[in-house]
């Protein structure tokens, strides 16, 4: 591209996903003068994004809650398809959010309004393949975080960059400090619970989160249970669901923190399980949703493994509790095996490490300039 100035649109629903477009836009601004339109979170805004909206608007998942919502956001992407079209708009970064930003690739791609990227890929390899169609018409460029979807993409003859994965340097916080930090007595033993950062995953997982945790502790009266928040709101929620247990701790932003001294977690499947994974901290990976989204999205999955450490290791290491499975009484089973599991676990962690790097986002931003 050889316009001094880039004027790039990006949509950005998530805080991990505002981590890494951050990263690719501090790489562009090495080498252009850079615009940004759109929206984002606090990491892109301090970069010069001035949001049209909250992109907490862009938080949802599943089937229905999309289904909801639909009107309002139909409304927010034509409000950005049109604000991208009179910017004239050199680039548009879709970041994450696939099923609402493929859209928005599509009506740009229509009349050539710009070069299409999509950091951080749809999981069209695991669930409704047929998304590549329209991957490889209105996409120019895709950024991957993991290889295996960069080699699905290769097959399938689409242009995309296996970037690497943030969590790939990811070390253990020193657990003196986490205990000093949190008054944590170190004679206990700790297991972290992380029930998600979604309203929907708290409304569904945590009760039988509190169920589990009963149950436990009946038995394992040493234990203590770590329950991170994300923001204010969500703590507030969780605190009042776990009021007057004595025996769970809720701090907010604390993830990695009491990751890194839990002897195992339980964990809503997502991001967190690879996390947790990588901490030396076995997860449990949990995962339910109302009815009518599982009896669709099971009938469209072409994995078995659900969660990221299964996938990127391609056997089922961590127990998987999913829908009907996931209940107080299977995570507590699954509790009393994790020992096996914890005999390996430096060489767990060396394995997934591995395939957790990338070209980086200084190599990414290259190919961006050169589309």
């Amino acid at each position: 591209m050889t316009n001094s100035l880039l004027k790039i649109g990006v949509v950005c629903g998530e805080h991990s996903g505002d981590s890494l477009g951050a990263e690719i836009i501090q790489e562009l601004k090495k080498n252009k003068e850079v615009k940004l339109f759109g929206i984002g979170g606090p990491k892109l805004e301090n970069l010069g994004l001035n949001s049209y909206f909250d992109f907490k608007e862009l938080q949802i998942m599943g089937i229905v809650e999309p289904l909801l919502k639909y009107r309002s956001l139909t409304k927010r992407r034509n409000e950005l398809i049109k604000n991208f079209k009179k910017e004239k708009i050199d680039i548009f970064i879709g970041i994450d959010s696939p099923d609402f930003n493929i859209s928005i690739h599509k009506e740009l791609k229509k009349k050539d309004t710009c070069k299409n990227i999509q950091l951080v890929s749809p999981s069209v390899w695991a669930w409704r393949q047929n998304r590549i169609k329209s991957i490889l018409r209105f996409i120019d460029l895709t950024l991957c975080l993991f290889e295996f979807e960069h080699k699905f993409y290769d097959e399938k003859g689409h242009m995309s960059a296996h970037i690497g994965h943030p969590f790939c340097n990811i070390e253990k916080i020193s657990e003196l400090s986490v205990f000093e930090k949190h008054k944590l007595d170190k004679e206990k033993s700790y297991v972290s619970v992380l029930p998600g950062s979604r309203e929907s995953e708290i409304k569904y997982m945590l009760p039988i989160y509190k169920d589990f945790i009963n149950l436990h502790s009946k038995v394992n009266t040493n234990y203590l249970y770590l329950i991170p928040s994300t923001n204010d709101r969500l703590h507030d929620e969780i605190c009042k669901i776990f009021e007057n247990n004595k025996k769970v701790i809720i701090k907010k932003n604390s993830i990695r923190e009491f990751l890194s001294i839990s002897e195992f977690s339980v964990v809503t499947s997502g991001t967190a399980t690879l996390e947790s994974a990588l901490l030396g901290c076995p997860p449990i990976i949990c995962y339910k949703t109302n009815p009518f989204n599982y009896f669709i999205i099971s009938r469209m999955l072409n994995v078995q493994n659900v969660g990221l450490p299964n996938l990127l290791l391609n056997k089922k290491i961590f127990p998987e509790l999913i829908q009907r499975d996931c209940n107080f009484e299977n995570i507590a089973a699954a509790a009393g095996k994790i020992g096996g599991i914890m005999s390996n676990n430096f060489e767990i962690q060396n394995d997934l490490r591995k395939k957790l790097y990338g070209i980086g986002a200084t190599n990414a931003s290259k190919l961006i300039l050169e589309l």
